[in-house]
């Protein structure tokens, strides 16, 4: 005979100790409700048809499984592999990618970053607030004024050279006993103007292929302000989630571009992405600055070796993607053998 034993809160000084167990159980229980709230949603809005979506989008729901992940746990975003994927694998043309992956991580995203929320993850709300702003600059003008005038596949290939270039001075830096922070040492007018600048860049990024304000801006974070990859990656989800729902509504409500076949393809996928990003934000938590260094820049070599094998490559495409390559190489060695942000405390 078992009996079950009803254990008390142990008491130190007066005060309940928490268990780690219940630090989770809240924020779980709240992406469980948020994931069930967005699947009866889902359903009551594409019944009767919500199987048969599936079934003839499986292949997006599948891509979707794994870029959700990677979009939650990574600076690298959905987005970044949506867009390859639809693009040269599945035959979906370059707009529609990139209109997808702006609405499936307004949904993922934003998931994620409820749950970045529920977990009192740190983040760098200052560089949240301005980088913002200034991507709803950046993603406005790009989307409107500079996407239709520019090709796809150039579009692709400069945003590869620009990650790329920017995995070298990372993996130096990983390798390397060095310094980071916690927090933003110090935010005044100067870095108020950085971020407004950077954010702004890296909206137009987004604006053109669907994702580039995430990972823009981490690489200033980490590279320049020295911010903890720990840090600096679940800021990137958020900044990336406010992007993208700017972007998405842009797109639907403004351009009117979100077509039909678009949206069958994002809700093939919204009941995964809502699982998938939440998850990824949840396990990039339990990993260390240098592990998510080594996976960003992991995913940043299938990026780029994708982007060669998929991408048809002309001269012009090359030298122009090599000149990105030079100039963003150039700017991220500077600012990473700069002392302005200096670091207080050891790295690990």
């Amino acid at each position: 005979m078992f009996l079950r034993i009803k254990r008390s809160p142990a008491l130190i000084d007066n005060q309940t100790v928490i268990h780690p167990t219940d630090r989770l159980n809240k924020p779980l229980l709240f992406s469980t409700a948020l994931a069930l709230a967005v699947w009866l949603i889902w359903y009551a809005y594409s019944s009767p048809d919500s199987l048969s979506i599936i079934e003839e989008n499986w292949a997006v729901t599948l891509t979707m499984v794994f870029g959700s992940f990677i979009a939650g746990a990574t600076s690298e975003g959905g987005g970044a592999v949506a867009f390859p994927v639809f693009t040269k694998v599945l035959h979906i043309a370059p707009l529609d990618a990139k209109i997808f992956s702006l609405a499936i991580q307004s949904v993922g995203m934003t998931a994620a970053s409820l749950t970045i929320i529920a977990l009192r993850v740190s983040v760098a709300w200052p560089v949240i607030a301005w980088a913002s702003l200034g991507g709803l600059v950046g993603v406005s003008i790009s989307s409107t004024a500079l996407a239709p005038l520019l090709p796809p596949a150039l579009l692709k290939m400069l945003f590869t050279a620009m990650i790329a270039a920017f995995a070298l001075p990372l993996t130096i830096l990983t390798w390397q006993k060095r310094l980071y922070n916690d927090t933003l040492p110090f935010f005044g007018a100067r870095e108020k103007a950085i971020w407004l600048l950077i954010g702004t860049v890296g909206g137009g990024m987004t604006g053109l292929v669907g994702s580039g304000i995430d990972i823009i801006c981490f690489s200033v974070m980490v590279l320049w302000f020295r911010l903890s990859e720990k840090v600096s990656t679940p800021t990137s989800v958020i900044l990336m989630a406010v992007n993208a729902l700017a972007g998405f509504a842009l797109h639907g409500f403004l351009l009117d571009s979100f077509n039909a076949t678009v949206e069958r393809y994002w809700l093939a996928a919204v009941p995964v992405v809502v699982i998938g990003a939440p998850l990824g934000a949840y396990c990039c938590t339990k990993l260390n600055s240098r592990a998510i260094a080594v996976i960003l820049i992991l995913l940043i070599l299938v990026e780029l070796l994708s982007s060669l094998i998929l991408i048809p490559l002309t001269a012009n495409i090359i030298g122009i993607s090599m000149t990105v390559f030079v100039i963003f190489l150039w700017f991220y060695y500077r600012m990473a053998r700069s002392a302005r942000y200096r670091p207080a405390c050891k790295g690990e």
